[in-house]
């Protein structure tokens, strides 16, 4: 029995320290973030006035921004043959600007808070994804970013919820719940720097220009196909916020708003570690194709909800959708790009699909203040087909190849 076997027989026992820590930085940064994000796009089209489509064009760019980030920053930690500063920097950029959500008084002081903060998530982003594979045994990878996904996730339902609370405590200031989301933040940046550690330095070679064509070169089909697969997916996938304004509309109370991704985050937190761990042992695609048929029905459910129960049961289809996809794409990147050129494969993968995003974003603005919210979710819909497909495609491709 090999060393990653017998690793993978202790399951999430034998996964490393590093890994556990930054699990829960993410988890703390999630809090904050959630905190914030749950209630934000009922603070900008009630308090600011902003349109859906504004909505859209504000979260879409701020992904977008962090996705651009995330190429440099994960070329950069390879050419260096280090992660964990530039991840340091990240989560510390995005604790120092945290402050600027509750003193922002019109749409362009969020739209620059939100920029910043992503800028900090890009910064942070393909780095500690390479560091988590670099710290990992090869058999336990679908477990380990399954873990942090779960963490992170975990977060993401207790920022939410935590801002249930705090609205009611607060009388529905949304300003105080901001500065009460700083706090985590700064937990999570006290955490990386004291607790996460790079692993033995290893006699390789790091590429002076790791964008280069040569260099791009290197990166083999199995990791250009997983991109487009996550692209064609994370077009039917767009921002949450859209969930948040449909249950909004549906009848449920500003104050309670948050309860949306405090539903689809618990069952997102439940199904990411069972499902990466799974995947370790009988593959990733198939577990990715049912992902993907899970997509579909929660945007066919929530485009024909009738009522607050309809859009809830959409949620949480959405949020197992999500726990069955997010970890392995991770891990699929991770199996299939070399260890040298991991940061730069996971910047060029966060790029992608984070343009995507913004498209999705942005599309789903137009289509539901253009169409309706039906409209929407219909459309993402057909572009979760089209990824479904396209793993079937793949697949198919690999059988006859091989």
């Amino acid at each position: 029995m090999t060393e990653a076997q017998t690793t993978q027989t202790k399951g999430w026992r034998g996964l490393p320290a590093g890994i556990w820590a930054l699990g829960f930085v993410s988890m703390l940064m999630d809090i904050s973030s959630e905190m914030i994000h749950a209630l934000l796009p009922i603070y900008l089209t009630a308090g600011l006035g902003a349109t859906a489509l504004a909505v859209g064009v504000v979260e879409g760019i701020a992904e977008a921004t962090a996705a651009i980030t995330k190429v440099f920053s994960g070329a950069l930690s390879d050419c260096i043959g280090r992660r964990k500063g530039l991840a340091a920097l990240g989560y510390g950029l995005a604790a120092l600007t945290k402050p600027i959500f509750p003193l922002a008084t019109s749409l362009g002081w969020v739209v620059a808070a939100r920029f910043i903060d992503r800028v900090g998530k890009g910064i942070r982003g393909a780095p500690r994804d390479a560091l988590i594979a670099d710290l990992t045994p090869e058999g336990l990878r679908g477990a380990a970013f399954g873990l942090r996904q779960s963490l992170d996730t975990l977060g993401a339902f207790l920022g939410p919820l935590a801002a249930i609370g705090l609205m009611a405590l607060f009388a529905a200031d949304f300003v105080k719940v901001f500065w009460v989301a700083v706090i985590p933040a700064f937990l999570a940046l006290f955490l990386i720097v004291t607790a996460v550690h790079e692993p033995p330095a290893q006699p390789k070679r790091h590429p002076r220009n790791p964008l280069s064509r040569a260099e791009l070169a290197q990166l083999p089909p199995a990791f250009w196909a997983t991109v487009v697969v996550a692209s064609a997916s994370t077009l039917a996938r767009f921002s949450e916020a859209f969930l948040i304004l449909l249950a909004a509309d549906a009848g449920l109370a500003p104050a309670l708003v948050p309860l949306v991704l405090v539903g689809m985050n618990l069952v997102y937190a439940l199904s990411a570690y069972p499902v990466g761990a799974l995947s370790d042992g009988i593959g990733r695609q198939g577990l990715l194709v049912i992902g993907l048929a899970v997509l579909i029905v929660a945007d066919l459910v929530l485009a024909r909800a009738a009522g607050l129960w309809g859009v809830g049961l959409g949620v949480l289809i959405w949020g197992l959708h999500m726990g069955m996809t997010q970890g392995l794409l991770s891990a699929l990147v991770a199996d299939a790009a070399p260890a040298v050129l991991r940061g730069t494969a996971f910047g060029i993968y966060n790029l992608v699909t984070g343009v995507a995003l913004l498209l999705a974003s942005v599309i789903a603005g137009a289509l539901w203040q253009g169409i309706g919210a039906e409209a929407t979710f219909l459309a993402g819909a057909g572009f979760a087909l089209a990824a479904l497909l396209g793993v079937l495609l793949l697949a198919r491709r690999g059988r006859t190849s091989a």
